[in-house]
């Protein structure tokens, strides 16, 4: 069912007031201007009619960005079954590493530099844990958020670690006995926080702009740094589930959008405050998609990255196999060859995109395609051209 408000609707009310404050970057203006045209006559589509009652049903192609809500599904249902055949049969741990609010100007300044230290020093405070506490090396998948649930600036990343490691003699080991949590939550803090500000420090300085931010720099070593651990997870299957959840969510899905009215935008938000009540937020529209845009990564940044034993190439060049002792012995159901991508997601979804929406019994047969047509007269289009 599609919702009453969508992000779009925003984008093509307040976006020509956003560039006009010029607070938009070509990128943003890009990224935009694909959610402004998502599933809409600019981008084209195909015409299905039911073989059964006749239904006549027009469906227009997506953008395909990783920013639009409408895009995010299929891609997510792909990639949790992609990475349920490699992950380890074994217990794992969910750690959130989360930067202080102090650093956001830096962020803001230079989001692929940023986000890059975060995602170096989130590993190299693992990888020096697992040899200090276990002598071994484990391995994490890292996914990037950005955003808070008021869509402020958030930086943090969620991991999930298993609970094995691959010693210097080509040992497995089992990690984590240390009571529930896989280490001390503030011997984490610490580390991070000094790996961190450490090569911030030497990458501003490598740019000549580590003046510009030494106020910040020292609230983030007087501030107080956060990293959650949760209790094990536990199987493979879980976990994955678990961690897809946060693969390919964007800052803000269609169904939080209440209502788009007199300017403003209201949409629903956790309260973590408030034992994370769901709570409506106000927004000026304007403020609304600023915000938004806070959160566009740069081109061809990669938000979710392997490290250790689930790095691709460590396990190729190591040969890594691992099969549990604890590992039952359940039948792996295998997929359908030569599979499309329609039967794929009905497969994972249990969406059958082909199915009459009116008759539920008919299928939907594509009779023609439509081609892109594209306004001139679209007040978003016309000014993110501008700088295309």
């Amino acid at each position: 069912m599609r919702p009453s408000f969508e992000l779009a609707d925003a984008v093509r009310l307040f976006g020509p007031r956003l560039h006009a404050a010029n607070n938009c970057t070509p990128l943003h203006l890009k990224v935009l201007g694909k959610i402004s045209e998502c599933r809409t006559v600019s981008l084209g589509g195909h015409e299905d009619v039911c073989e059964n009652c006749g239904t006549v049903h027009y469906s227009y192609n997506s953008c395909g960005d990783r920013h639009c809500p409408k895009c995010q599904a299929a891609k997510q249902a792909f990639w949790i079954e992609d990475l349920m055949q490699n992950t380890l049969p074994v217990k794992h741990f969910h750690i959130i590493f989360t930067v202080p609010h102090q650093l956001n100007a830096v962020c803001l300044h230079n989001q692929r530099m940023y986000y890059d230290i975060l995602f170096a020093a989130v590993w190299n405070t693992l990888y020096s844990f697992g040899y200090s506490h276990f002598g071994s090396e484990t391995g994490a998948i890292a996914v990037l958020h950005s955003w808070g649930q008021n869509m402020s600036l958030h930086p943090h990343i969620h991991c999930i670690v298993p609970a094995i490691g691959y010693t210097v003699d080509a040992k497995w080991k089992e990690i984590g006995h240390c009571g529930k949590y896989l280490y001390p939550v503030h011997q984490l803090s610490g580390t991070f926080k000094g790996k961190f500000l450490d090569s911030l420090k030497r990458s501003l300085k490598k740019y000549n702009e580590l003046a510009q931010f030494t106020d910040n720099i020292k609230a983030a070593y007087k501030s107080r740094w956060v990293v959650h651990c949760e209790p094990p997870m536990a199987d493979a299957t879980h976990v994955v589930k678990y961690l897809g959840q946060y693969t390919h969510r964007v800052a803000i899905t269609n169904q939080r959008i209440l209502n788009i009215e007199n300017g403003k935008v209201t949409f629903i938000a956790k309260d973590y405050r408030d034992r994370g009540i769901k709570k409506p937020v106000t927004l000026d529209g304007v403020e609304f998609l600023r915000r938004f845009t806070m959160h566009i990564l740069p081109k061809r940044f990669v938000k979710i990255r392997r490290y250790g034993i689930y790095n691709h190439t460590v396990k190729r060049n190591m040969a890594l196999r691992f099969v549990s002792v604890r590992q039952s012995s359940k039948t792996e159901v295998k997929k359908p060859l030569r599979e499309t991508k329609k039967q794929r997601f009905e497969r994972l979804t249990g969406i059958d995109l082909c199915l009459c929406r009116v008759c539920k019994t008919g299928r939907m047969i594509t009779t023609r395609e439509l081609p892109r047509i594209r306004s001139p007269c679209s007040p978003f289009l016309s000014f993110k051209n501008i700088n295309s």
